[in-house]
């Protein structure tokens, strides 16, 4: 190992990306035993992501579930015009975004934000840039029901459901039941739950395939973890401490555009504070930020190294990098570097 190769992996293993898995598997059980939930065991998962993952003990995941999720989330059927599904904006082939700076709804509705990957979420802690849900089985109904989404009641959703006999047969097999909102709720999270990214070159580096990276992803991920300090939110499996952070991204000379995690908690210290997004599949999901502001990594390498943007209450982690142009250059091959393989359902 040459002593660059050397550096990285002190540096990997500083950052708790380069760890046995065990702690991640007793991290999953805590928030299990915390929030009432079972830790599912996942054997076909890509590799770099625990074998763990939170699963609410009411909705065990199935094969029958995954299958009937998979088809209602490409189902134009739960909009209001029957013109708009779930993979509308999620597309597979873009890492579950839609490439767009805001998320467009039925007839064209513009909503507020950039749509999210929706890749490992089965992790997550809490769901849209605010954390406004708590578990998927909640976040899964709000976007039906959103005027500038799906635009349509979810009873109106079940009674259509309910009028189709191929849908009453599926919910038949999967719960023994008709559908209705819970188990409508229930099948939608766990086929995303499904989907789930890893298997990157820098999961092949971590595995200790020394060749995985390129010098220069080496050199982005001594960055990433030391004189970036990126690794001070994007950490772990997934690359999110799945907290909330202020980065001065939505403020606009002295004016905040969108409170954030404000208008779930009300709490002056969340005023423009977004959820830390994963940086899995980074470079098929642009644009970035919550708003879709910045076009390319290069760019969003450019916002961290100058310190952000001003603001109130910016986090105490933004702050001026001093980055060289190369040293910019290799921080965005790195973040190239954890793309790597997608599965959803039973692919």
């Amino acid at each position: 190992m040459t002593p660059r190769f050397m550096g990285v992996a002190v540096a990997l293993a500083s950052s708790a990306i380069l760890v046995n898995p065990a702690p991640w598997h007793v991290e999953a059980q805590a928030v299990a035993a915390v929030v009432g939930q079972s830790a599912s065991v996942r054997h076909d998962v890509p590799l770099g992501l625990d074998l763990y993952m939170p699963v609410p003990e009411g909705n065990p995941m199935t094969a029958e579930k995954l299958a009937l999720g998979r088809q209602l989330f490409f189902d134009t059927r739960l909009s209001a015009d029957r013109t708009t599904a779930c993979a509308t904006c999620h597309v597979p082939e873009r890492a579950f975004t839609d490439g767009k700076l805001i998320a467009e709804g039925v007839r064209g509705r513009k909503g507020t934000r950039n749509t999210p990957t929706l890749v490992n979420r089965g992790y997550g802690a809490s769901y849209f840039f605010d954390g406004r849900a708590g578990s998927l089985e909640e976040q899964v109904l709000q976007p039906i029901e959103g005027e500038a989404e799906l635009a349509y009641e979810i009873a109106l959703v079940v009674s259509r459901l309910q009028q189709d006999d191929d849908y009453q047969r599926a919910f038949d097999r999967a719960f023994g039941s008709p559908p209705d909102a819970e188990t409508l709720a229930w099948v939608l999270a766990s086929y995303v739950r499904s989907i789930l990214a890893g298997d990157s070159p820098v999961d092949r580096f971590r595995r200790g395939d020394r060749r995985a990276l390129s010098l220069e992803e080496a050199d982005g991920l001594r960055i990433f973890v030391g004189k970036g300090n990126c690794s001070a939110c994007h950490v772990g499996p997934n690359f999110s401490d799945e907290e909330f952070h202020n980065t001065g991204v939505a403020w606009r000379e002295g004016r905040l555009t969108d409170p954030g995690r404000f208008s779930v908690t009300g709490l002056d210290e969340h005023r423009g504070a977004f959820k830390t997004p994963t940086l899995r599949e980074i470079s098929r999901t642009a644009p970035y930020m919550h708003d879709g502001s910045i076009g390319t990594l290069e760019e969003v390498v450019e916002f961290y190294d100058r310190g952000g943007d001003p603001s109130p209450s910016l986090d105490n982690d933004i702050r001026p990098l001093g980055l060289e142009a190369d040293e910019k250059r290799a921080l965005v091959a790195f973040l190239r570097a954890l793309t790597g393989s997608v599965r959803e359902g039973t692919r």
